[in-house]
């Protein structure tokens, strides 16, 4: 994992912050001891979860988004790290395993305009190689028997999730995914817009439910292919559930959940599928914080449930004074995933 900038110890103590008479997940939190292997390290931590930041915005560059996303693995570290380690949740499950470098990644795309063609096109071919290293470590982080949470980034690196997933598991994988968009559009060169039909493709993917796509915001494209493939990809509407209430939201679970539940799945969540949440493409209509954190849980209860995905986030484009809200949504999210998968674990 040679594109692995480690969080260390001393790193976790900057961003957590020390109160008598309190015990924060920052205290109890595993990293990686310096000079340590980090994929020995991880095969003998104790450790259950491991969290992992990819921050980066390329993949929404190169779709046409605004850019903000590369700032909430760091929003979101500061505020896991203050949650409080009870009998609820405990920071001891937690590994930080770090964030992957793409420092120089986001130089060379800093001054690349999407619409130019030619721009565009660098920016896809660098998005593939970010894809590459974050297929590497959530392959080796799920070989080391642990699940991979991770926070960040475009949702171009969902396609790196599956890949890993799939290659660590030894067979395609499933997903499903709480996003306002497909993100299965035309394999017109790698971003945040098609990842799931990329993986798909290559045979990585192998049953996909999208859950609350946003009917105005789908081209007839994209529901032409799901149409002709339902039996591998199928999908609810947001407006079919919460606006013309013709289907109920804890059946749908329930249905996306038995269509996914037989193979090993990972759980993305899209932070734009949530109503003035800042993100790349930030909606005024979409379901709840509380019917996010709902379906975390639910998708997380199942054995089957391989990583989570928090993704497009970026706290660099909302109010100055609530930049920590991103971050402290994510933390709400992580946890909720946690309490639910330890305990179906432990029955």
């Amino acid at each position: 994992m040679e594109k692995l900038i480690p969080f260390t110890i001393s790193d976790l103590a900057k961003v957590t912050n020390f109160r008598s008479g309190e015990i924060k997940f920052g205290e109890k939190m595993h990293t990686i001891p310096l000079g340590a292997d980090p994929e020995k390290f991880m095969k003998g931590c104790e450790a259950k979860y491991v969290l992992f930041g990819i921050p980066e915005d390329i993949g929404i560059r190169a779709n046409y988004g605004r850019p903000g996303a590369a700032s909430a693995w760091k929003s979101a570290i500061s505020s896991i790290a203050n949650i409080q380690h009870n009998r609820f949740c405990k920071g001891g499950r937690i590994l930080v395993l770090g964030a992957l470098d793409v420092k120089s990644e986001m130089e060379e795309v800093e001054n690349l305009d999407f619409n130019i063609l030619e721009d565009r096109v660098k920016l896809s071919a660098v998005v593939g190689k970010i894809d590459k290293e974050v297929a590497h470590i959530i392959f080796t982080i799920i070989k080391a028997g642990k699940t991979p949470i991770v926070i960040g980034g475009g949702h171009n690196n969902a396609y790196g999730n599956i890949k890993g997933a799939a290659l660590a598991f030894g067979r395609p994988v499933n997903a499903v995914n709480f996003d306002a968009h497909s993100d299965f559009r035309i394999l017109e060169g790698r971003h945040s817009g098609n990842g799931f039909s990329y993986a798909y493709e290559e045979g990585f993917l192998k049953k996909y439910f999208i859950f609350g796509l946003h009917e105005s915001y789908t081209s007839k494209n994209v529901l032409d292919i799901i149409k002709k493939i339902e039996d591998r990809v199928r999908y609810n509407t947001y407006d079919e559930v919460k606006i013309r209430k013709q289907k109920d939201f804890d059946q749908e679970m329930f249905n996306a959940l038995s269509f996914i539940k037989n193979d090993p799945y990972g759980i993305e969540i899209d932070l734009d599928a949530l109503p003035n949440i800042a993100s790349s493409a930030m909606t005024m209509s979409g379901y709840s914080i509380e019917e996010t954190r709902l379906f975390v849980s639910y998708f997380g209860k199942c054995t089957n449930a391989a990583y989570l995905h928090i993704c497009e986030g970026a706290p660099d484009l909302g109010e100055d004074k609530n930049r920590h809200l991103i971050g402290k949504l994510i933390g709400y999210l992580v946890t909720d995933f946690i309490k639910a998968n330890y305990i179906s674990e432990s029955v």
